[in-house]
Parts: C-alpha cells; structure tokens; sequence
C-alpha cells in the first residue's frame, strides 16, 4: 500500500488564495489568470523535477505559447510514492478576474520513467479528467480531454525539468492528469453534450485567462458547433441564455448536441455553421435580444447596443396598437418591460413580426437574402420566448414552418 508523506518545504498546504504569484493586469486593471493547461504544465514540471532530484518546489516557472514569456505558479502539494506509481505535485488552478467552474481546483500529475527506448511523453488521464468519447473536438476518440496547446505545453515544461537535472530532452516520461473532484465540476459545464464524460477537458490556446474573455466563450460555441456538424447533425438550435434553450427543447425533438448557447454571438455562430454545412438553425431567445437581432444586430452584448424600444414602438404600431400605448412603449425600462405591455393589452402580434424581422435579418447578414442565393441558403427558424417558457412567436424560411415536437409544422413563412 503506498503512502503520501508530504514533502513540500513549507510543510503546510497554502491557503486557497494563494494559488499563483502575482498575475498581470489588462488595461480594465483586472488580474489574468492561467488555463486549466498552463496549470497542468506547471505541476507536470514539478513532478519530472521531485522525481529526478528529490527535490520538492515551492514554485515553478513554465514557457507559455506564442513567445508570451513565462508563467510563474505556486506547487500546491507533492507527493513521494512507491517507485511503481511515481510521484506526484498538484498546482491549484487560477482563473485570475474571469474565475470559471475550474476556478480553484487541484490539478496533479504524476510521473513516471519510461523503460529506455521510449522517448518523449505520453500524457494518460486519471480520476476527474474527461475522456473523448465522439469525434470533433480534435482529440482522438478515447483519449483524455487535453486539447493540442495543453499537450505541447506539458511537453515543454517537461523537457525543462529533465534538461534542469541534467537528463536528456528525449527521455521517455509518462504524465497522468487528475482532478479531484473534476466529474462533479464537469456536470456545470457543456462537455457530456460534446461527448466528454466523467471529468473536466484539460485547455487553453493562450495559457492566460483574459479576464471576461469574450475570444473564450466564441470559441468553445464554435467547438460546440463542429462537433454537432462532424457527427452528421444537420439542424442546430442557437440559443441566447440557458432558460430559452431549456423552453425549446419541450418543442423540438433534437438529440443533446444539437443545443448550442450561442449567448452574444449569434451571428458567428450562424456563420459557422454556415462554414460547416449545417443546413438548419434555430435563433431561441427572449424580447429584449431578439429585439436586438430584428434590427440586424448579431453580436447582442449589452453594451454594445440597448434595446431600442422605439423601435419596439414601431413594430406595436404595425400591430394596432393606439398612439398612447405607443408612447408608453417608447418609455419602457426594459425589453421585458415592452412585452408585459404588450401582453396586457393584447398586442401579441407584434412578437411573430419580430420573429420574421430575424429571419430575414439573418438571410441578409450571411449573404442570403437575394433571389440566387436562395436555392443553397440555410434554413433559418426563429421562436421567441417569455420568461414562464410561453412561446410568444416563430417565423420560418422554410416553406413547411418549424417541425414542433407532437404537433403540425408552425411558423410564418418569411419567404414570400
């Protein structure tokens, strides 16, 4: 039975605070963090280090991609095992000013000689990290989920332990990634739906967090994305926020992969699939984004554009509504202010006109909207939801509407 006598030179676990020195800070004064990969390269390192020398870090440096210099981590713990499983170092995960689910957890790596004649590393995943299961995401099918970048970095920060102790770049190590706690932390996060189970993905293109890193989140829905087109999905549902994904999936009958929360980025999310010859998507949402995107406003951040709810106005306008709720509408607080009048008195057809407005807004943001280019253009549906989930309106560019679950095809036909 092995044992786990601690060996780090503080004698004590550091306090959870305490989990990198002191980062950089954008231009907004927010702190950088590092990606569950730069965290694991730094606790690969350590361990190649205690493994060759004996000796137990405090810290450890790390090369980060693309010349960015290097990064400087606190080892959080170290173990000395029995020669048949290694050892161990763990590096808390920090994700600076844009703390994400993976924010704080333990990251350990173990390692172990390779017999002579096998050179390099190979990376293998314990408890907590995630194995690929589907194709699409760029790793091999049954692989632990460490993306390229994370792969090269732990490559990297390993030649530099052995070449600091005076062992040859070429020796043949082995590292194993484990993530105590990493299946619970992966349930909030989208990898089962990409077809990566019991644990969290290793990542990171940068190795740095930018704080609110908007690059961050378009990426992983463009993953979301390819992965839903390389296993032959042909109809993705495109969603603003997790509520009005949840509302639709009560009306399409479409398998875990096909939802997307595309958030702001509605439109290069469309373009994607586009680019990867989906046929089919579905913009799902509520007033106050969809107002955004019927007046042509794919990438929705609040404060890139405010509802504009004399615009809203206008659409009520075309629905009947009397001069004095017009002006009421004009003063509305909020998109949800705008719909609760509009529901209190009577004017719900102002919803499925902007569903129609998405429509064809969408067809004339990707080049669609012309007579030539309907023959190849992507279907495009739109459903516009309350906050209880009550479909307030839909439109289609298809001839035959949306296929509802359990019911007739629905929706305006936006073509004509």
């Amino acid at each position: 039975m092995s044992t786990e006598p601690e060996i780090n030179s503080n004698g004590v676990d550091r306090p959870e605070s305490d989990y990198s020195r002191p980062t950089k800070r954008d231009p907004r004064g927010m702190r950088t963090g590092y990606t569950t990969g730069t965290t694991a390269a730094a606790a690969a390192k350590a361990a190649v280090i205690l493994m060759l020398s004996g000796k137990a870090l405090e810290e450890v440096s790390v090369p980060l991609p693309g010349g960015q210099g290097y990064a400087t981590l606190n080892v959080h713990n170290s173990w000395a095992m029995e020669p048949s499983e290694g050892v161990r170092c763990s590096v808390i995960k920090d994700g600076g000013d844009d703390p994400d689910v993976t924010h704080g957890a333990e990251i350990i790596v173990g390692v172990w000689r390779l017999p002579d004649g096998i050179k390099g590393l190979q990376i293998t995943g314990g408890p907590g990290v995630g194995t690929v299961t589907r194709p699409g995401t760029g790793i091999e099918v049954g692989e632990p989920a460490v993306t390229r970048v994370p792969r090269r970095m732990m490559a990297d920060a390993v030649v530099e332990g052995l070449e600091a102790c005076g062992w040859p770049a070429e020796t043949g190590v082995r590292a194993r990634i484990s993530v105590p706690n990493g299946e619970e932390i992966a349930k909030q996060t989208t990898n089962a739906r990409l077809g990566v189970l019991n644990g969290i993905s290793i990542l990171g293109s940068t190795g740095v967090v930018q704080p609110f890193s908007t690059a961050a989140w378009r990426a992983s829905v463009h993953l979301a994305i390819d992965v839903a087109a390389t296993n032959g999905l042909d109809h993705v549902v495109l969603s603003t926020g997790t509520r009005s994904e949840q509302y639709t999936r009560e009306l399409l009958d479409l398998p875990d992969m096909a939802y997307v929360e595309a958030g702001i980025f509605s439109g290069p999310s469309m373009k994607r699939c586009v680019n990867k010859g989906i046929k089919r998507v579905a913009h799902v949402g509520m007033v106050g984004k969809f107002s955004k995107m019927a007046m042509g406003y794919f990438v929705t951040h609040v404060a890139g554009n405010q509802v504009d709810t004399g615009f809203l106005a206008e659409l009520a306008a075309q629905c009947g509504a009397s001069a004095e709720l017009q002006e009421e509408m004009r003063n509305a607080a909020s998109g949800r202010h705008f719909q609760e009048l509009a529901q209190e008195h009577d004017v719900m057809d102002v919803f499925p006109i902007m569903c129609e407005l998405v429509c064809q807004q969408a067809q004339k943001y990707l080049g669609q909207d012309s007579d030539e280019a309907q023959d190849d253009a992507i279907i495009v549906d739109a459903l516009c939801f309350d906050f209880e989930g009550n479909l307030l309106g839909s439109a289609s560019t298809s001839p035959d509407g949306i296929p509802m679950r359990g019911q007739a095809s629905t929706a305006a036909n936006v073509d004509d």
